[in-house]
Parts: C-alpha cells; structure tokens; sequence
C-alpha cells in the first residue's frame, strides 16, 4: 500500500511539472496595444532647448507656492513651473524657442518681481504652442 502512494505521488508530481512546462501565455491583444503605446510615448522625446523667465528662487517651499498661485492668477495664459535644485525651489515661466521672445515677458515680469532672469532650459513642444 505504502508503495502504490508513493508511485502515485511520484506520477502527480512529474505529471504537474510536465504541464508546467507545456503551459503558454498568450497576451490579450488589447493590453499588447496599450502597452506598446506607453513604450512609444516614454521613447519620445518631446523636449527642445529653449528659454524660461525665473521669477524666484528660494529654499522656502511655502513662499514659491504663494508666489505660483498669485502668478496663475495674474497670468493664467502663461505657463508656470517649478524646478528643486536642493536646497533651492525655482519658478520659471513661459517657454520660448528665443531669447528675444522671453526677454519680452522679462521686461513685463520685472515690474512685479524683484530679481527676475532668463534661463536655458528644455520645454515642452507643447508649452511652447501654448505660449503662441
């Protein structure tokens, strides 16, 4: 008796492992659609060197959200974002493919806030059709 069990335990056990083996998986095609749509947009690269206005730079977390909040307001058709470049927090605005054009927003800026600056950085295509 006891070895009729264990040849039966021994056939359950090769027979699982065979089956396990033979098992294959395949993908629901709209999940492989979706996730070869995230692969494309995380390989785009959307982002092209151009200019920002900083408006402040502080270590204060609190202070550039004030000051975020107040520029939406006054501004609401200009882009605002902030950068953490510890220890400080930047708010930059606008996004521009030139100098020239954020040297406008600039000069505007400069009467509100103190210390105001143009910055190099990447921007969205997206903000930057936004601006226009």
């Amino acid at each position: 008796m006891r070895t009729i069990v264990c040849l039966l335990a021994l056939f359950l056990t090769t027979a699982t492992a065979s089956a396990q083996r033979m098992l294959a998986i395949t993908p629901d095609p709209d999940v492989s659609r979706v996730l070869d749509l995230f692969a494309a947009v995380c390989e785009r690269n959307d982002k092209i060197d151009g200019w920002r206005v900083q408006l402040l730079a502080t270590t204060d977390r609190q202070k550039l959200e004030t000051t975020e909040r107040e520029f939406k307001v006054n501004y609401p058709s200009v882009t605002v974002d902030w950068v953490h470049n510890k220890p400080y927090y930047k708010l930059r605005a606008g996004a521009f493919f030139t100098r020239q054009e954020a040297e406008r927003l600039r000069q505007r800026l400069s009467r509100e806030y103190e210390g105001v600056y143009l910055v190099k950085a990447e921007v969205d295509e997206r903000e930057l059709l936004e601006m226009y």
